[in-house]
């Protein structure tokens, strides 16, 4: 049974804008220090980040906690399986919102100049 779903998608120039602009303030308030070094290791740092902010918007719209002082942009971790799966990570007050009994999965998608990401929980069997 679905319990929660939520998309997102976003301009990759957008992440870069706002690096560009607000620089570690920026990088520092939306990402794990985990996320970061993921992410600015790679040759497309901004399509990376700019994945990680959508999967971060999904998974809040999935939850469907709103923007309160139970979620935080750090409180949502996505890092990836060495398969390349994306998996995402809770922590903070939200770390036992799943419990044994629901699971969460995301799957990103990318062009040149969006990405796109998909949540959902759900009941396990």
């Amino acid at each position: 049974m679905v319990i929660g779903i939520g998309i997102d998608i976003i301009e990759i120039d957008r992440i870069k804008e706002s690096v560009d602009k607000f620089g570690d303030h920026f990088l520092n308030k939306i990402f794990t220090q985990n996320e970061l070094d993921y992410s600015l290791s790679k040759a497309n740092k901004y399509q990376h980040l700019a994945a990680r902010f959508a999967a971060k918007e999904a998974v809040s719209k999935a939850l469907a906690t709103g923007w309160n002082n139970d979620f935080n942009w750090k409180s949502v971790e996505i890092s990836n399986e060495p398969t390349g799966e994306p998996i995402v990570k809770l922590t903070g007050k939200l770390s036992n919102f799943l419990g044994e009994d629901k699971e969460l999965k995301i799957t990103m998608s990318h062009s040149n100049n969006y990405v796109t990401c998909f949540a959902i929980i759900y009941l396990k069997k």
